[in-house]
């Protein structure tokens, strides 16, 4: 069923449009039509920017509410400001939208794409059709990650890829060494955890409901850096729940693999994983990319299962925090 993720995502970047002053974000409009909300780039963006960015990533499917968390750890009692996300639909708002699976690279450009306008353009074929999804809309909106705004030639691009006219398409940006670009990663608690289920071999069609909690990592002074921060925000501080409707053995076949902490390159900062994989993300271990911690109930059965744990010395190791 198509679930409207563009409709509602457009309608997100309207009103971040209507009120660019306020959030420090600048509206401006290439040859094609096409509409660029940059919000970290040539501007200094900020939290409710990154909150709304996250909301578009996510098609309206959920909301994003900015909060704090208190790690635990050696040493422990690490206080970071983090991002709260909820939804009902999980499986479709964190997947078919927010998921950052179109590498888009044109002419030299480069950037990672999240949003409902992958939904349309079905780059991820193998992906979409495990979903089950697909829909069809006049207007798409898609969240840029990268340092370098894009040019007419990239958005006619990505609009002919959507089945979208310029003018249909919105492109909303923030480069990873950002607040808005760190807030709207941060939001990605439970799509980690979804996706890690669905390498896993779970069902997520049986996956309810998702909430989880992740500290907003502090802008860097790179963007390589700020990648290796704003992972590790994730894989040492990230917290998921996740509610399923399914029979235990299929939750106590994944839960324990679940978290990140089950992949042989955790316990190190990202940063440095990343550098011994000769900066290629894909050389690095998938079930890395998961949650510090996975908290499942079982409404079948009225189970619950916790696996993982927050690691406040690492995530300290490497923000260089004392």
């Amino acid at each position: 069923m198509d679930r409207g993720l563009n409709r509602q995502a457009a309608a997100l970047a309207d009103a971040i449009a209507l009120d660019a002053s306020a959030l420090r974000a600048a509206v401006s409009r290439l040859p094609n039509g096409t509409r660029v909300i940059d919000c970290g780039i040539d501007t200094e963006g900020g939290l409710e920017a990154g909150r709304r960015l996250a909301e578009v990533c996510l098609g309206g499917l959920a909301t994003v509410a900015l909060t704090e968390v208190t790690l635990e750890g050696t040493p422990p009692g690490l206080w970071l400001p983090a991002v709260r996300v909820a939804t009902d639909d999980p499986m479709i708002a964190c997947l078919a939208a927010q998921y950052a699976g179109w590498a888009i690279e044109r002419d030299r450009y480069f950037a990672m794409a999240s949003g409902p306008a992958r939904a349309l353009a079905r780059v991820e074929r193998e992906l979409f059709e495990r979903l089950g999804y697909a829909e069809r809309a006049e207007r798409g909106a898609l969240v840029l990650e990268t340092r370098v705004p894009p040019d007419e030639g990239v958005a006619a691009y990505v609009a002919e890829r959507c089945g979208l006219p310029g003018d249909g398409l919105t492109l909303l940006v923030a480069p990873t060494a950002s607040v808005a670009g760190s807030a709207q990663i941060a939001a990605r608690s439970v799509e980690t955890a979804l996706h890690k289920l669905m390498e896993l071999g779970f069902d997520l069609k049986k996956v309810k409901s998702g909430s989880g909690v992740c500290p907003l990592a502090p802008v860097a002074s790179s963007d390589l850096r700020g990648i290796g921060w704003t992972n590790d925000a994730i894989l040492y501080g990230a917290r998921a729940y996740l509610t399923v409707r399914a029979a235990d053995e299929e939750v106590e076949a994944v839960v324990e693999r679940l978290p990140a902490s089950s992949s042989p390159d955790y316990g190190t900062p990202f940063y440095e994983i990343f550098k011994r994989y000769d900066r290629q993300f894909y050389k690095i271990d998938k079930m890395l990319f998961s949650p510090a911690e996975v908290t499942i109930n079982n409404m079948a059965t009225g189970r619950v299962w916790r696996a993982g744990q927050t690691d406040a010395g690492i995530l300290r190791a490497s923000l260089g925090i004392g």
